[in-house]
């Protein structure tokens, strides 16, 4: 059964790990723009006098913005709808936000024009708006036929006076516009008679009573009914083939379609009753397209721009570089230390850590996740989770090996290794769950890039435990299955307990015996770092109080005071800016336009050179709110979610405790931020619940061991079974650690200004996590768990076993602690 067990493993492992090969070579990534450099405009709809901004506005609105985007020119741009009211729109490679606003948030001019004839495109004309044969070719591809095949329609004629421009020809002139149903060919086009405004609706239609297929219906206001009978009145006067028999409907400067009159309209009638069809050969999705154009060419409600974002592509360029070097730096680094700790074992799970990187990026592309700088940064946080679970199996492994005795395991090594996956696996699943937990609530509730760290860190805690439990026990297995490997056990690094073990098993810290101080230094590091918050306060970040953040990059090196003097002098007094490096410059203002900034511009230039513009970010202050309290709601549920969770596991005793410890490291994170002086944004905020996940996940692991030992504890003082826990899992939490503080240490040396602030948060948070387990979660637990006692329960060993499940220990060693001392 066993080596079936293992044959299906290793199929498992092999089809992963072959399947993730392939889709690395084959798949390219999905940059976010913070990498690969674009401009992020989010627009809110809001209501209008005649219209209410909900869903079905905000899908016309967003189609209507589709059309425009394609003029820019934009490769791969992306539109989508955020909720109700929100439109997202990604624009790569595009570094001027001043454009993208102009094409994207102006009012559309909707215009129905007479066709007087075919004219050759002057040069350089501007009346085209720069329309190619091209692009009019485009529309045609989306909206109609070839040429003459769209027709105009409607019903029984009736004897109206013919006429010329009427009402509604308002902006409008004579232009010279590409012809949609002709590449390279273009339309002399009489000034506009009739807006947008006059169509009272568009609607595609599956015409099957006439054979006509699919149709667009018009239906037109009272006053404009009038003049377009006249409009198409003047069309049908001309003769047929001739270009001057169309009619043109153009939107922002572009003709989306020139239908041609029916021969059956006589000149003169035109199409009355208001109503009209235009007809052409259309696919349902074309006469869609076309109905959407005409009654949303003008948007049906205002937009608004609530959030927007420019990131050059040199400094994503550099992000994606400095993260790399991070992840080789810190996995190099790891690895090295797994292997001189743990020897055959440490290269086998450096191994491991290897196919963890492949399959974790082969899963980020396959699902199509957007990989950001935050996204970066969790998948090679992830390392550490990934290190996590294999120091744990590990360690256990040394304890079974020395519980059974080498006379017992010489003849199968694998068998402590066995018994050390059994026993772990609880205290794993436990740790993965609560992070996994904080990934969750970061991806519901973050926003921009911030979302994909959730993502990245979800998939990264999800590989962690296929590798660690499938494909570091499948390595593990098979060599130690070998002659070489068997005679000599003490290469496999099973054979010793370590160093700290060994010291720590002579003689077991009594530190529960403390257990008052230790809650009081606590409280009062805890009132030092509410201190800041209340001395200091917490400096919000632009994303959580609304404003504009542009961060400058100058050819000579700056100096913060003079660039401070001369943007105040610009009339900026209350502008905050900050020098990183020698030629870096930030700029934060309240929320401003685009022409105050090129006077900011200008002044940091008469102080600094010629400046370029790195990253642009403004936040609309309603967003900022909104923001500000979904972080607050994000932590509160982290911590909620942490307790209920930890209290199914646990008795509640325990999980207050570890919650208790989760949250004092969350305040003490805060308070530093606060005593330092540095912002409080989103990327902060994917610090603090990571934070929530690493500091969860020590106490698990340690509560846990507490749970076995007192399962089977046999009448020992809870204080000493305690103090017993730390000490045997506490080489744990420093190999995890150190796994972790490699990776975040390369992070914030080379992860550039955009991560040092996230590393310096989880730097500070790793080692507050690991120290709160140890001075807070455990006394804490003891002291409620003393005040609060279990309901008496029989436990394996038959003492009492404080925690509401009745698990017996499995494997050899059940009853002994893992000194190999009977309990």
């Amino acid at each position: 059964m066993s080596s079936r067990s293992a044959f299906w493993r290793a199929l498992l492992a092999l089809a992963v790990v072959a399947l993730s090969l392939w889709i690395t070579l084959t798949t390219p990534p999905r940059l976010g723009l913070d990498l690969r450099g674009g401009t992020r405009i989010v627009l809110q709809t809001e209501d209008g006098p005649t219209a209410r901004a909900d869903a079905a506005a905000t899908d016309r609105a967003l189609e209507v913005l589709r059309k425009r985007v394609d003029g820019l020119g934009v490769a791969e741009p992306s539109l989508a709808r955020s909720g109700e009211r929100r439109i997202v729109v990604e624009l790569p490679g595009l570094r001027d936000p001043r454009q993208a606003a102009e094409v994207i948030g102006r009012t559309a001019q909707l215009t129905f024009h007479a066709v007087t004839g075919e004219a050759q495109r002057p040069a350089g004309s501007a009346g085209s708006d720069g329309s190619d044969g091209s692009g009019g070719s485009n529309g045609s591809d989306h909206l109609g036929g070839p040429a003459g095949s769209d027709h105009l329609a409607g019903p029984a004629a009736s004897d109206r006076p013919g006429g010329s421009a009427g009402p509604g020809a308002k902006n409008g002139t004579a232009r010279v516009l590409a012809d949609p149903d002709a590449p390279g060919r273009f339309l002399d086009l009489a000034a506009p008679v009739l807006t947008g405004d006059g169509v009272k609706r568009a609607e595609a239609v599956l015409d099957t009573t006439s054979g006509r297929g699919w149709t667009v219906d018009l239906s037109f206001r009272d006053g404009a009914a009038d003049t377009w009978a006249r409009l198409t009145g003047a069309a049908a006067c001309a003769a047929p083939g001739d270009p001057a028999r169309r009619v043109a409907i153009v939107l922002d400067d572009r003709v989306v379609s020139a239908p041609a009159m029916q021969t059956g309209v006589p000149c003169g009638s035109g199409i009355g009753g208001g109503s009209a069809q235009i007809t052409g050969g259309f696919s349902g999705q074309d006469a869609r397209d076309l109905a959407a154009l005409v009654q949303g060419g003008a948007l049906p409600v205002p937009v608004t721009t609530i959030e927007q974002s420019t990131v050059g592509p040199t400094l994503g360029a550099e992000a994606i570089r400095a993260s790399a070097w991070a992840a080789v730096i810190g996995l190099a680094c790891t690895g090295l230390f797994v292997m001189v700790v743990y020897r055959l074992l440490g290269i086998l799970a450096t191994a491991a850590l290897l196919l963890y990187g492949l399959i974790s990026y082969a899963a980020v592309v396959a699902l199509g996740a957007t990989l950001t700088l935050p996204g970066l940064a969790g998948f090679v946080l992830a390392i550490g989770i990934a290190v996590d679970a294999n120091v744990l199996v590990f360690e256990r492994a040394r304890e079974e090996y020395a519980a059974l005795g080498r006379a017992a395991t010489g003849r199968d090594l694998r068998r402590p290794l066995t018994t050390a996956f059994g026993k772990v696996w609880s205290a794993v699943a436990d740790s993965h769950v609560t992070t996994l937990l904080a990934a969750g609530l970061l991806f519901v509730f973050a926003t921009g890039p911030v979302k994909g760290f959730g993502v990245t860190l979800a998939i990264g805690v999800v590989t962690s435990l296929l590798t660690a439990m499938v494909i570091t026990r499948l390595l593990a297995d098979l060599t130690l299955r070998l002659p070489v490997v068997r005679r000599r056990p003490a290469v496999t690094g099973m054979a010793g307990l370590g160093r700290l073990r060994t010291r720590l098993t002579r003689r077991v810290p009594r530190l529960m015996a403390h257990r008052r101080r230790w809650l009081l230094s606590c409280a009062g590091l805890l009132m030092v770092a509410l201190a800041g918050v209340g001395v200091r306060g917490v400096e919000f970040g632009v994303e959580f109080t609304g404003g504009r953040v542009v961060q400058y990059t100058a050819e000579r090196p700056v100096d913060a005071d003079a660039a401070r003097e001369a943007i105040a002098k610009a009339g900026f007094p209350d502008a905050v800016v900050q020098t990183t490096g020698d030629s870096d410059v930030s700029v934060r203002v309240r929320e401003s336009g685009d022409g105050e900034q090129r006077e900011i511009r200008e002044a940091l230039t008469r102080v600094a050179g010629p400046v370029e513009v790195e990253r642009d970010d403004l936040i609309g202050p309603s967003l900022g709110g909104e923001l500000r309290t979904h972080a607050l709601l994000a932590l509160g549920l982290a911590v909620a979610a942490q307790l209920l969770y930890l209290t199914v596991r646990f008795r509640w005793t325990y999980a207050t405790a570890a919650v208790a410890a989760m949250t004092q490291d969350v305040l003490l994170v805060i308070g530093l931020f606060a005593w330092l002086g540095k912002p409080v944004d989103s990327v902060f905020l994917a610090a603090l619940l990571t934070v929530v996940g690493y500091s969860v996940n020590d106490s698990v692991v340690v509560l846990d061991r507490l749970r076995e030992l007192r399962r089977r504890g046999g009448g020992v003082p809870l204080a000493d079974l305690a103090d017993r826990a730390v000490a045997q899992t506490l080489p744990r939490t420093v190999n995890t650690g150190m796994g972790a503080l490699f990776v975040l240490v390369a992070l914030a040396v080379l992860g550039g200004d955009s991560l040092t602030d996230f590393s310096v948060a989880l730097l500070a948070g790793v080692v507050l996590g690991m120290a709160s387990t140890v001075f807070t979660a455990m006394p804490l637990a003891v002291a409620l768990e003393t005040g609060n006692p279990a309901p008496a329960a029989t436990g394996a060993a038959g003492g009492p076993s404080g925690f509401g499940r009745r698990h017996r220990a499995g494997g050899a060693g059940a009853d002994r602690d893992h000194s190999g001392a009977v309990v």
